[in-house]
């Protein structure tokens, strides 16, 4: 028998090709998220995975450590979406699995409420903030995915390990991605094995 020793994941040509030319620095969390919106639409319109994009970005100044989108179906890979990727991507270039080591103070911008796989992830990466678009049935609704058994008091849960949460920045353009995509005929990836 032969084991897979290694597993990889890699964003996608569009996006490596577009990592030059976007904002070294995003001041205003309107600016952090409308990047994300655009990168989440963009992705799933080129069949990498869903409608889900996440930055790291140094909170004061806006400074940006990573982007990432969701990689599951390039990657082939059910663990790669964009928070995963993006928070994944800030250790290598940091040097370090703790985002939070010495004081730095990193910000995760995702255009919805972590699934419950991110909410561990995002708990776990050392960042020091969350902003999420927004939160609530509509993403279930829209795109047909499963989020998983979050907590009622996801917020309350992050707030109590020292991470702001902020909601509701640019959630109008983040439910519009989510319905274009469920309008489309795209693949829509679920944990229980179904595809439609």
């Amino acid at each position: 028998m032969t084991l897979a020793t290694a597993l990889s994941a890699t964003l996608p040509d569009w996006l490596v090709a577009d990592l030059p030319n976007l904002p070294e620095t995003l001041p205003t969390l309107e600016d952090r998220m409308d990047l994300v919106n655009a990168l989440a639409d963009r992705n799933w319109r080129a069949g990498n995975g869903g409608p889900f994009a996440a930055i790291v970005v140094e909170a004061e100044s806006g400074r940006l450590v990573s982007a990432g989108v969701n990689v599951v179906l390039s990657s082939g890979l059910s663990s790669q979406h964009a928070e995963v990727t993006a928070i994944g991507l800030a250790q290598t270039a940091l040097g370090r699995w703790d985002l939070g080591a010495s004081g730095a103070d990193l910000q995760l911008v995702v255009n919805w409420r972590p699934c419950v796989m991110c909410y561990g992830a995002t708990m776990w990466s050392g960042v020091r903030s969350l902003v999420v678009a927004g939160e609530g049935p509509e993403l279930e609704s829209l795109s047909g995915f499963d989020e998983g058994p979050v907590v009622a008091d996801w917020i309350a849960q992050f707030e109590a390990r020292g991470i702001r949460v902020i909601t509701d920045v640019r959630r109008d353009e983040a439910v519009r991605v989510f319905a274009d995509y469920g309008a489309a005929d795209a693949v829509v990836y679920n944990a229980r094995g179904a595809v439609t």
